[in-house]
């Protein structure tokens, strides 16, 4: 009998690097908040896929294009590389909280095509993010939600009403620690 493989769902912005309220829009503006990269790796090292999943609105907004989203991921998937990980895939939602498009989170779309994808189903997978919405997607799909206090996560904490069974962490470092020491954790919960 073959396991399931482990998986982790990331956000970006926020989670791996630092978010900024007038939005990522070039390579030169992503910047990875300490340790994340070598974050990854560690899961990768410790037997983990890693898929992000992330809103990016940005460019339904005009405010960047599809070359400068994905020269912004190159440079994060280079960085990842160069620690001896890797993102396996980058899902995302291009489209405004007004057009409501199933993709965008807290909606569950791109967690149903990381499923789907991967022939996997999401429960108990970690899901870690810094706002209330990427929770709220985990925890509709059975992912096990993780805060991070990065990006939006210390208000995200303040405001309350996070899923229930949502662990918290200073960061992606601390979260990837608790999943490598005992894997076995983040489905319990």
């Amino acid at each position: 009998m073959t396991s399931q493989p482990k998986l982790v769902i990331l956000d970006r912005d926020g989670v791996i690097n630092h978010d900024s309220d007038q939005f990522i829009k070039s390579p030169r503006e992503w910047k990875p908040i300490d340790g994340s990269v070598e974050a990854i790796a560690r899961l990768n090292q410790n037997g983990y896929r890693v898929v992000v999943a992330t809103n990016q609105s940005g460019i339904g907004r005009g405010l960047f294009d599809m070359a400068t989203f994905n020269a912004i991921n190159d440079k994060m998937m280079e960085l990842v590389f160069r620690q001896g990980g890797r993102i396996d895939a980058i899902f995302f939602c291009p489209c405004t909280a007004e057009q409501h498009c199933h993709c965008r989170k807290p909606d569950t779309g791109m967690f149903e095509d990381i499923a789907a994808r991967f022939h996997l189903g999401l429960n108990g997978v970690p899901a870690i993010g810094d706002s209330l919405r990427d929770l709220e997607a985990a925890a509709k799909v059975g992912c096990a939600p993780i805060l991070v206090l990065t990006g939006k996560g210390k208000k995200t904490k303040e405001n309350g009403g996070l899923p229930r069974g949502t662990k918290t962490f200073a960061d992606l470092t601390e979260a990837v620690n608790f999943l490598v020491a005992d894997p076995t954790r983040a489905s319990a919960w």
